[in-house]
Order: structure tokens, then C-alpha cells, then sequence
């Protein structure tokens, strides 16, 4: 890849991170765009030759290499680096280059996992509505959950707008809101939690958990005590997600149906960077599994995927065995603000 396309995905990471509230990494990243070069170290060199596209929605060059910064600083290998000015911040990172290079180097080779807690604010009112309008349990079948963070969404504690819910959680999410607060159901109960990954993370291991905050952006105080927050939750309930391939693993949850409870196929932030042929034979299971659903044993598809629009992901909701599918609103990518819409009758 022409060391101009990596230095353009490092500009265009920093406006994300101007966005979304991360000056430090977003200062970051024009520093590593402006100054890194392949003769100073193994490090720059293979940034700069990155044989893939390095971009944000690709292979995202320029948050695995803020994160290999990041976890050595968490690690105590390096000093922390966001009250350093631009020129102390350079040389730490050309520091940090040469004196970790086999570190850095082997950390390069994995994707950035976030697993955004607040996105569960977004998700958790799309299955208000499942259980409302079936009155049964849920079964969540998530994909892409990396360490299932997510997949104990009823775990926390909330206030979306006017509405407020969950136990007495130390993880606390209030997104910014827009429109009618949703309305809780009668009853709401998870009866069965899984989830795959391709290379997922386990919340009682030291190792996993530092790679898991180490992707979180250094000055982003609030979302790493979140996080670390729900990684104890996840460890307290013995809670780990499945190492799969997505398809095969949808296609053994959905072989049978869930008679008595709603089964919910659910995924934020994950579906959209599956390789298309991927895509369409998970759209055709799911589509396929719908196709079997009764009103004792319905099936539900939610959605938080990025859609092209220049705000936020859409969220959708799919139910079988009528098939509609409506979106009900949209959100942050972090979850810090959702516009809801709601379940159109």
C-alpha cells in the first residue's frame, strides 16, 4: 500500500477521533501521519507498508498502532503519553518503536477491540419491544461480541430519557436522548446469553482485559472505568463468548427453534465489516430460520450497523414470523447519544 493511503488513514482516524471526543488520539495520529518514517525503525516501516487498506473501516492501521501505545502504557512499560506536547510525544513514541519493537510489532497483527459499552443503551430498548409485544423471555445470540460485554446489557443500570431501569449496577448509562422515552414491558427476562467471535476475549484474563482497555482512547477516562466496570460484572458471572466463525455459528443457534421464548440475533457495529459473501449467506440463514418461526417461537433480528448516512448507525429491528422489519432509531457509534423512534404500529 502506497505510504500515502496509510498517512491518509491516519488523517481520517484523527477527524473520527475529533468527533468522537478524543483530542489525544486524534492529536496522535496527525503526529504519527506527519512524522513517521521507514528508515527510523521495523515499527514505521511495516505501518507504512501495511499490505493491506489501513483505513478506519478496513484494517484500521491507525488504532492498532495507538493501541499497542496504549496497552504499554497501561503495562507500565512506557510513561503515559496524553499531557505530552507534540515534540516530548514524538520522541516517546519513537522510544517506545525501538524499545518494544517485538511487542508492537505482534500486537500490529490483530483488529482493535473495543466491545463500546453505552452501545447497550441503544440496543436495550429495541428488546423492550420484543418482549412486550411476544410477553416472553429472550434468548440473545450475539455476533461479533468479542468479550460479551454487550450480551449483559441487562446487567446495568440506565436512564434513557425519562425512563430509567436496571439493577443496582456499577456501570451507569445515560445517553444524551431524543424522542419518546421507550416504555418498559411487563416482564423482562434473559433466559439463555451466547456469543461468537472470531478472536474473542475473555473477561477473567489479565491478558484479554489490558488488550481490551488498551483499544479504548488514553484520555477517554470515563469509557475505561465503563469498561473495566463490565469486564467485572462479565468475570463475576463467568460470562465468555464462543471462538467461531460468525456463519457457522448462527447457523448452529438457529438449527432449532425456541419454543416458549423470543430468540434474538443481535450485532452492533460488527455485521458491516464482514466481507460481502459472508453477508449474504447470513442474511440467508437468518432469513430461512424467520421463515420457520411461530408465534410461540419467533425470532428477532436488531440491529446497530453503520448504513452510509453521515450520523451515527441505524437501528433496526427485524421480527418473524410477519418478517416486518422498521428501523427505530439511531445512534452514536459510542453510544453517547441515541435518536429514538420506536416500534411503529
Amino acid at each position: 500500500m502506497p505510504e500515502a493511503i496509510v498517512r491518509e488513514a491516519f488523517q481520517t482516524q484523527a477527524q473520527a477521533c475529533d468527533a468522537l471526543g478524543s483530542p489525544f488520539t486524534a492529536r496522535l495520529c496527525r503526529l504519527l501521519a506527519e512524522k513517521l518514517d521507514s528508515a527510523q525503525s521495523a515499527v514505521a516501516h511495516t505501518i507504512l507498508t501495511w499490505p493491506g487498506p489501513p483505513g478506519p473501516s478496513d484494517d484500521s492501521v491507525p488504532l492498532r498502532t495507538a493501541g499497542c501505545l496504549h496497552a504499554l502504557v497501561r503495562s507500565n512499560r512506557i510513561s503515559p503519553l496524553t499531557e505530552l506536547h507534540d515534540t516530548d510525544l514524538w520522541s516517546a513514541c519513537q522510544h517506545a518503536f525501538l524499545g518494544h519493537e517485538a511487542f508492537i510489532l505482534e500486537r500490529l497483527k490483530s483488529p482493535p477491540q473495543t466491545n463500546e459499552v453505552r452501545r447497550s443503551a441503544a440496543l436495550l430498548p429495541g428488546l423492550f419491544i420484543l418482549a412486550e409485544r411476544a410477553g416472553k423471555p429472550l434468548i440473545l445470540s450475539e455476533v461479533g461480541a468479542s468479550a460479551g460485554l454487550n450480551l449483559q446489557l441487562d446487567r446495568y443500570r440506565y436512564r434513557l430519557g425519562e425512563t430509567e431501569w436496571g439493577t443496582d449496577s456499577p456501570v451507569f448509562l445515560s445517553p444524551e436522548w431524543r424522542g419518546e422515552a421507550p416504555a418498559v414491558p411487563p416482564s423482562f427476562t434473559v433466559l439463555e446469553r451466547a456469543g461468537c467471535d472470531l478472536n474473542p476475549l475473555n473477561p477473567s484474563s489479565p491478558d484479554d482485559r489490558l488488550r481490551q482497555l488498551s483499544y479504548i482512547w488514553a484520555d477517554q477516562t470515563d469509557r475505561l472505568e465503563r469498561t473495566q466496570n463490565a469486564l467485572s460484572i462479565a468475570a463475576d458471572n463467568h460470562l465468555q463468548v464462543e471462538k467461531a466463525d460468525a456463519i457457522d455459528w448462527l447457523a448452529r443457534r438457529l438449527e432449532t427453534s425456541k419454543p416458549g421464548a423470543t430468540h434474538v440475533i443481535f450485532h452492533s457495529v460488527a455485521w458491516q465489516y464482514f466481507p460481502d459473501s459472508l453477508k449474504q449467506k447470513g442474511e440467508a440463514l437468518i432469513t430461512e430460520a424467520g421463515s420457520r418461526a411461530t408465534p410461540d417461537a419467533p425470532l428477532a433480528r436488531l440491529q446497530m450497523e453503520g448504513d452510509g448516512q453521515p450520523r451515527g448507525a441505524a437501528l433496526t429491528l427485524q421480527i418473524w414470523p410477519t418478517g416486518e422489519k422498521q428501523e427505530i432509531g439511531r445512534a452514536d457509534f459510542h453510544g453517547r447519544w441515541v435518536d429514538w423512534k420506536g416500534w411503529v404500529r
